[in-house]
């Protein structure tokens, strides 16, 4: 299958582009997805809290969100998935408390947020352990990896 990820993010942020980039495709390969395309953000705590608060009626800031689209593209007839928002700030945190990278953080993250845009969701106990099942094997396809605790967040 042919993937296009787009990363947009400040210039603080642009040495995580690349790999943030393999781990969308090889998750967008692990799923089989048909060819198309997403787009990753990297941005900060404010931003994602106000995303979460119009979008998902929740005024906190949130590590990720994922708005999917589905459309086709008519330049490429190839479906765009959608967009991954990643607090860059938020993962940093969440990565301290963990006791690992900033870079693993933001894979899983990636890695979750690709996974919804492609219909795995976690709002019940059979689509949770389904949805955790991939994002760990995608992650130890990517050998990356986390405590226990954080991959059953």
């Amino acid at each position: 299958m042919k993937y296009s990820v787009e990363i947009q993010s400040g210039s603080s942020w642009t040495q995580y582009h690349q790999q943030l980039k393999h781990v969308a495709e090889t998750t967008l390969a692990h799923a089989s997805a048909e060819s198309g395309s997403l787009t990753i953000v990297l941005t900060d705590k404010g931003t994602i809290r106000e995303l979460n608060r119009v979008y998902a009626g929740d005024d906190h800031a949130t590590d990720v969100l994922s708005f999917v689209d589905g459309t086709i593209l008519p330049e490429n007839d190839r479906r765009y998935f959608g967009d991954v928002i990643i607090a860059v700030d938020v993962a940093r945190e969440q990565a301290e408390s963990a006791g690992h990278s900033l870079q693993s953080e933001l894979n899983l993250l990636v890695v979750h947020g690709v996974l919804h845009l492609l219909g795995h969701d976690h709002s019940g106990p059979e689509e949770k352990r389904a949805m955790w099942s991939a994002q760990q094997e995608v992650l130890h396809d990517l050998d990356v990896t986390l405590g226990t605790e954080r991959i059953e967040q």
